[in-house]
């Protein structure tokens, strides 16, 4: 590791690895994970300019093109940063691109012994959230579903819904013959929606969510609200799944991470 002239320190070649032209992963890869593994053991820190180009293919025996694909990859994951006529840098660690995603939301929800059960389906006037959410008047014809998310005896999730009301369908009919959740999720061709929007937050559950989750009112819960909307960009649904609070934790990973590091979120089996 040295200086540059304006006080940055430039990288060195990584030791000990190189590309391993018997392996079935194709070069880039290769480098990419060399020089992730590199930012993740501290030989590159923030700030570090890595080798140029021509010093990587010089090093590693690969074109050009194999360089900047593996540049474009580690640009791509946040782990760098290009300044056009400088070089590329180790991205500072920043808090603020942190993801969480739902992966392991989805899996419970998907696991074979979690059912669904219908507790109410009726017609019924929207109410002002209900309306604005879904993009029709007050008072419009919806229908309004509640499930309870379980397994076997024990409620895990209680989900509310609100549809666009079409008589010509048979929403209800198709609601209520739903009974293993992932149905819920998968409809026909052309059936689903477009497109949607979730929004995760934390809460307390209210008298009327605490007896659905058989669970003292204002404890703790997970809160996932959805709108799902239709090829013709229309709201077609709005609603929520709340869950037990101790159900689920989510995690992040900011930086760069080692090759085989994974972000997520982990699931509290109960």
């Amino acid at each position: 590791m040295h200086e540059t002239e304006t006080g940055r320190r430039m990288a060195t070649i990584p030791q000990g690895r190189g590309i391993d032209r018997s392996s079935y992963e194709p070069a880039y890869i290769q480098l990419v994970n060399i020089l992730r593994g590199a930012i993740a053991s501290g030989q590159y820190q923030a700030g570090d300019q890595l080798p140029t180009e021509s010093e990587l293919c010089a090093a590693y025996d690969v074109s050009p093109m194999t360089v900047r694909r593996a540049i474009g990859m580690l640009l791509d994951q946040g782990a760098v940063t290009t300044t056009r006529g400088r070089g590329t840098f180790v991205q500072p660690l920043r808090l603020a691109t942190a993801t969480f995603d739902l992966s392991e939301f989805h899996e419970i929800l998907s696991q074979p012994d979690v059912t669904a059960r219908v507790v109410e389906a009726r017609v019924l006037p929207a109410g002002p959230r209900a309306a604005a959410n879904l993009g029709v008047p007050d008072g419009t014809h919806v229908v309004s579903i509640r499930r309870i998310l379980q397994r076997g005896d024990t409620p895990l999730i209680y989900h509310r819904e609100s549809l666009i009301y079409d008589p010509t369908r048979p929403t209800i009919e198709s609601e209520l013959d739903v009974t293993a959740l992932r149905d819920m999720f998968e409809g026909g061709a052309g059936s689903g929606p477009k497109r949607g929007e979730l929004i995760l937050h934390a809460s307390v559950l209210t008298e009327e969510e605490a007896g659905r989750l058989r669970l003292p009112a204002g404890s703790a819960a997970w809160v996932l609200e959805h709108i799902f909307y239709g090829y013709d960009e229309k709201p077609m649904s709005w609603g929520c799944f709340i869950s037990r609070g101790e159900l689920f934790s989510f995690r992040a990973s900011v930086g760069a991470p080692a090759p085989e590091g994974r972000a997520g979120a982990r699931r509290r089996r109960r």
